[in-house]
């Protein structure tokens, strides 16, 4: 294997696609591919099956999210207006 020490996760590229690239895939991807806590029962323990799907080790519910992340900026958005709606 190449060296990866630099880029990480998208050292898998080598020298294509440019640095800038290769950089935010990386960041993506550990974003992705990181424990996050769950809705339902608040362990970190969510983990990505696809494209928008996430489970929990611990409880085992399964929902709909983000693509790359289970909270996208929307949720937090709607969230805080249910919050403020509530009062």
């Amino acid at each position: 294997m190449g060296r990866t020490k630099k880029i990480g996760i998208s050292g898998r590229f080598g020298p294509r696609y440019g640095m800038k690239i290769r950089r935010m895939v990386a960041e993506i991807e550990e974003k992705q591919r990181k424990y996050h806590r769950c809705p339902s029962c608040g362990n970190i323990r969510v983990k990505r099956l696809g494209t928008g799907i996430w489970k929990c080790k611990k409880c085992g519910v399964t929902f709909a999210g983000g693509a790359y992340i289970p909270e996208t900026g929307i949720v937090k958005v709607a969230e805080s207006t249910i919050k403020i709606s509530k009062r």
